[in-house]
């Protein structure tokens, strides 16, 4: 059965590699990217709308419509940030995409791009962990047919893609000798192992819904 996806982030190096795996996938039919900026690529499977508030999804509610599933690959550091700051952009963007997303497909799968060590409890000392964790539950909790939170922890990109992070470039070019190394451990994942973990968990749905780089590989068949 083919299914129409919805990502955001796709400028970023998550969303990327989940939009290439979306592309390859004879499964997915068609993708819409919601962006700040477009991404300037293009492909018979792609439509992108370009938003730049993501707090004021209801400006594109009408383009949402009939989708199967909806992977939000956006994100930003907690670097510098104030909690405030981060919660808007981080816990308030979630929740108006799942608000409008849910009023017009309820039945579909949402899959959330958290981090290792996210605090579910939403009570402990690191605040974008307190943060996360308060997206991930209004997420699991929200009512759509399915959804997952995914817990990256290191994430090796693969196919071209590049972090928009500069240091973490820097650090990527100075461990790629050692990924094929790395790729054997169940503990690290890549940019193609996230796409296809969450193109699975619509056809084989899995019973946990917080997803460590384990759980990922797992689900994406590695």
């Amino acid at each position: 059965m083919s299914q129409k996806v919805i990502i955001t982030g796709s400028t970023g190096m998550v969303g990327k590699g989940v939009l290439l795996e979306c592309l390859e996938s004879p499964v997915i039919e068609k993708v819409l990217l919601i962006n700040r900026n477009s991404l300037k690529m293009s492909h018979s499977k792609i439509e992108e709308v370009l938003l730049k508030d993501f707090t004021k999804m209801e400006d594109i509610k009408d383009q949402l419509a009939s989708y199967d599933a909806c992977f939000h690959c956006m994100g930003v550091s907690s670097v510098g940030m104030s909690e405030a700051d981060y919660s808007h952009l981080t816990f308030d963007v979630t929740k108006a995409l799942a608000d409008v997303l849910y009023d017009h497909n309820p039945n579909a799968v949402f899959i959330y791009v958290s981090g290792t060590g996210t605090d579910g409890s939403e009570k402990g000392r690191v605040m974008w962990a307190r943060v996360k964790g308060k997206t991930e539950n209004y997420i699991l909790n929200k009512g759509f047919k399915d959804a997952y939170a995914f817990r990256p922890g290191v994430i090796l990109p693969e196919k071209g893609i590049k972090s928009r992070t500069g240091w973490y470039n820097a650090m990527y070019v100075i461990a790629r000798p050692f990924f094929p190394l790395m790729r054997r451990s169940k503990n690290i994942t890549t940019t193609t192992r996230l796409g296809q973990a969450m193109i699975n968990a619509l056809s084989f749905p899995v019973e946990s819904k917080l997803l460590e780089n384990k759980e990922i590989n797992e689900l994406a068949g590695n």
